[in-house]
């Protein structure tokens, strides 16, 4: 049972290894900042990470860049801001919604809807032929009458 408790307790405290002691700032209220910006920063090498819970030197000069920002006064807005500007909109994991990405946010929706329309149409044309096919002529109906009786 330790053994398991060691482990979880290790499990949980991983993202607190990658912002070493000589990162973290003296002022416990920017130090929060930092770490609040830092949930929205990418990690450029590993992708899937903040730049809080990776280990990469890349990920350690965002770390030390963003609190830079923050001793000399910026806002969370101005320090994220100087980051990009930076390093690039690949590091935010929620990109703006302006310019090239403005088309990423609106194709997910625009193709649902035109999903929906082609389903639509065809449910539609589907229930027009059954119509059409259901009708039978008066030689059909006693052709299907003859072959009931037998």
């Amino acid at each position: 049972m330790r053994v398991f408790l060691i482990c979880l307790a290790l499990l949980i405290s991983v993202p607190a290894w990658a912002v070493q002691p000589d990162e973290m700032l003296a002022d416990p209220t920017l130090e929060a900042r930092a770490r609040e910006i830092s949930k929205i920063l990418r990690c450029p090498v590993c992708q899937g990470e903040t730049i809080d819970e990776s280990n990469a030197a890349i990920s350690r000069d965002l770390r030390l860049y963003l609190r830079e920002r923050l001793v000399a006064g910026d806002s969370n807005d101005q320090a994220v801001e100087a980051v990009t500007d930076r390093f690039g909109e690949y590091v935010l994991f929620e990109p703006r919604a302006r310019g090239i990405n403005l088309l990423l946010y609106l194709a997910g929706p625009a193709m649902a809807l035109i999903a929906l329309l082609i389903g639509w149409r065809f449910v539609r044309s589907r229930a027009a032929s059954e119509i059409e096919t259901t009708t039978l002529s008066p030689e059909e109906r006693k052709r299907l009458d003859r072959l009931m009786k037998d």
